[in-house]
């Protein structure tokens, strides 16, 4: 459940913050920051950049450029940081706050100051994540777990019927069906019987075209937005009331029903009152809280899943280490229990270096509090902002060496990760502002992992080359793998006794959304 990114293409079709017009009037020393060659006069930095990769155009140019940067969308100015040394910098709470991007702003006709659109200054962001904060507590995650394992069932379920015909699955595709129905289920107490269609539900064709009209915008100048995306502007409007409707009738039946939700999410929304003010959120905070949390709460985690069962199918080494690992720990067990999830810590590996290649939220802003000078080189005035490139702060060769193009679980070990510098893995954001629900995506994809790797041996398409859809999230696109269903008995599991049980690590430092 990562934060949505903030933005991934410069962007020509919104307003500025207030107070900030150009790069040029926050980073008085910009000329000292690199830019693409070839740069055209009115258009900018356009040759070669695409509107469906932008993020992965950003990666390309940060290749060439190093570690801070900037380009040029007609007349406005974006400077990019992927370095570890500057994204440290920029993970001062003293000194940087969360910018809501413009790809994130994008979204606020969709969803409004909800948590991860609100801006700092917005009250509903601080009352709604201390109302919900609870329901991601070690006590409410241990009450989703049964809910996970009922709606993984249904996956493997789904698995099995397109192994007994010989077919291929769909891997993102079955990843969203698995993600939506699962924080569904646990948090609104809804099933969208999503395993049961043929076709994607409603609810995600007007989820991904939202997220997509979001980017689309990030790419054309403002005057010529109502030309140009005139029926793409029609589509995204009744994609907006199709959620809305969607959650307001949901929202309806759980008051029908007396807030029957055994202390879920929505339950939470509806019935609890702010333990310092008393206040209770208002009926269009609660509808944006609950489709932010349908849309991110999904979106980013089936990304995630997606990668790992990518990286897993082509390194058949690390499946076995993994799958060695499930058997090692559950054993014979038909249901792993809610603390033998966070024993799988090789499982985990995977899904960190996953996320380390492929953050799903690729992305997060970062605006300055007051005047300060960057890592002691580049000043920055108050309310200047820039993007860390979360992908490419992954791969930064000062911190993961030189093959950080690889994929290697090991990364991750308990000593490796001791001697990392800080800041260097932001998966989910950074700060006050990060991702609220960052151990349940982590509970849920280790669960789901260890579930499908004791079930099934996974075998790639050779002919596959990976390729990753951009629609402010990322996702392998048309990703297939072929199953075959293992033949091998697992091991007696090993005493729980034996270690201490422990959390999901969450790798990023603070708290919130």
């Amino acid at each position: 459940m990562a934060e949505m990114t903030e933005m991934t293409a410069p962007s020509a079709g919104n307003d500025l913050p207030k107070g900030f017009r150009s790069a040029e009037q926050g980073w008085p020393e910009l000329h000292r920051i690199p830019h693409p060659p070839h740069r055209l006069p009115l258009v900018g930095d356009i040759l070669g950049a695409s509107r469906r990769t932008p993020l992965q155009d950003s990666m390309r140019f940060a290749r060439q450029l190093g570690p801070i940067f900037r380009r040029r969308a007609f007349d406005r100015e974006f400077v990019f940081v992927w370095g570890a040394e500057l994204a440290a910098d920029m993970a001062d709470e003293a000194r940087f706050a969360k910018h809501v991007g413009l790809g994130v702003a994008n979204l606020r006709p969709v969803v409004g100051d909800a948590l991860f659109t609100a801006y700092n200054h917005e009250p509903n962001w601080q009352r709604a994540h201390d109302v919900l904060a609870p329901g991601f507590s070690r006590e409410a995650m241990a009450a989703y777990h049964p809910m996970m394992l009922d709606v993984a069932g249904r996956l493997t379920d789904h698995w099995d019927r397109a192994l007994v015909a010989g077919r291929a699955v769909d891997v993102p595709g079955d990843m969203t069906r698995l993600t939506l129905e699962t924080i569904a289920r646990t948090g609104f107490g809804h099933d969208f019987g999503s395993f049961e269609r043929s076709r994607p539900h409603p609810f995600v064709t007007a989820m991904v075209g939202t997220l997509s009209y979001a980017q689309r915008l990030n790419t054309v100048p403002a005057p010529l937005t109502s030309l140009l995306l005139r029926r793409a502007g029609r589509r995204n409007a009744a994609d907006i009331a199709y959620l809305n409707r969607t959650v307001d009738d949901l929202v309806r039946a759980r008051r029908s029903a007396s807030g029957d939700g055994n202390g879920d999410l929505l339950d939470r929304m509806l019935q609890t009152a702010h333990p310092e003010t008393g206040e209770r959120l208002s009926p269009e905070n609660v509808r944006r809280q609950v489709i932010t949390f349908l849309v991110a709460g999904h979106e980013t985690t089936s990304g995630a899943l997606s990668f790992a069962l990518h990286y897993l199918s082509r390194h058949p080494d690390v499946a076995a280490r993994a799958r060695a690992e499930v058997d090692r720990v559950w054993g014979d067990t038909a249901v792993p229990g809610y603390e033998q999830v966070a024993r799988l810590r090789y499982v985990r590996r995977v899904l960190d270096e996953a996320l380390r290649l492929w953050p799903t939220a690729p992305a997060f802003a970062r605006e300055a509090r007051r005047d300060t000078v960057l890592a002691g080189e580049h000043p920055v005035r108050r309310g200047a902002w820039a993007l860390v490139l979360t992908a490419m702060l992954h791969r930064d060769p000062e911190v993961w060496g030189p093959d950080a193009e690889r994929f290697d679980p090991d990364r991750f070990d308990a000593k490796a990760v001791r001697a990392r510098a800080p800041h260097s893995f932001k998966p989910f954001g950074t700060g006050a502002r990060a991702c609220i629900g960052r151990q349940f995506a982590l509970h849920e994809a280790t669960l789901v992992l260890g579930l499908l790797l004791r079930r099934y041996e996974l075998r790639p398409d050779p002919d596959y080359r990976l390729r990753v859809a951009e629609r402010l999230t990322l996702m392998p696109e048309g990703l297939r793998l072929h199953l075959e269903r293992r033949t091998t008995a697992p091991a007696k599991a090993d005493s729980l006794t034996e270690e201490a049980p422990s959390e999901p690590r969450c790798p990023v430092h603070g708290a919130g959304d």
